[in-house]
């Protein structure tokens, strides 16, 4: 019985830690937003225009605080999800058997050193490998929807950058899949210019979850 008492504190603190971590991630989403309104100025676009002057295409207050929020969000959800890989430690180690509902959305959890967590909702630093490129949009298809144009090249898509693909499109699959009707932030270079776009995976009058069809990269392909 002490056994079962253990398991069962356990998952309810791992069940909290997830909410936890869910409600973050909605947080730097909503956030993300905001930086995607104003021009898709990111967090790294200019706030001045070619002579020096605040820009007046965009609410510069708002985007500084946005700013600020996710840089301090993204703190908070990396401490957080070193917590969520302990107790997922734990309580595997005090089960015999698998909770399938748990694997499932433990298997949806991105973890690496750089930046941790599930589907699209953390903004983290640059990267500069491109990791998958788009050839194809459906006309008013969520990849439409979200912006995305042929010849994108995504250097971020999700919690999924540089760093921990692994030239899989089996990766992309499942964060689709795992984030279906939930945002999911990409950032994609067009051209010279850097973008943050939110994709939402859902279903369509069309096949798939996005409408669009990505290809891996030339090898070694970055900006």
């Amino acid at each position: 019985m002490q056994v079962m008492a253990t398991e069962i504190t356990t998952k309810a603190r791992l069940e909290r830690l997830m909410a936890a971590k869910a409600n973050l991630e909605a947080q730097i989403s909503k956030n993300g937003q905001i930086l995607a309104a104003n021009d898709n100025v990111g967090m790294n676009g200019p706030l001045v225009d070619s002579e020096g002057f605040p820009r007046n295409d965009i609410d510069i207050y708002q985007v500084r605080q946005a700013r600020q929020t996710i840089i301090c969000l993204q703190n908070d959800h990396k401490e957080l999800m070193n917590q969520i890989q302990t107790m997922l430690n734990k309580y595997h180690s005090e089960i015999s058997t698998t909770d399938p509902e748990l694997v499932n959305r433990a298997s949806a959890l991105e973890l690496n050193s750089e930046e941790r967590g599930a589907g699209g909702a953390v903004i983290g630093p640059m990267d500069t490998r491109v990791i998958v490129v788009v050839n194809l949009v459906s006309p008013n298809s969520p990849a439409e929807e979200a912006g995305l144009r042929v010849g994108d090249k995504i250097l971020r898509f999700g919690s999924i950058n540089g760093n921990n693909f692994k030239d899989s499109l089996a990766q992309i699959g499942e964060v689709v899949r795992n984030m279906q009707n939930q945002n999911v932030q990409l950032k994609i270079k067009r051209d010279e210019q850097l973008l943050d776009l939110i994709l939402v995976p859902k279903t369509w009058t069309g096949r798939g979850l996005l409408g669009c069809n990505i290809v891996l990269p030339p090898e070694s392909m970055e900006y």
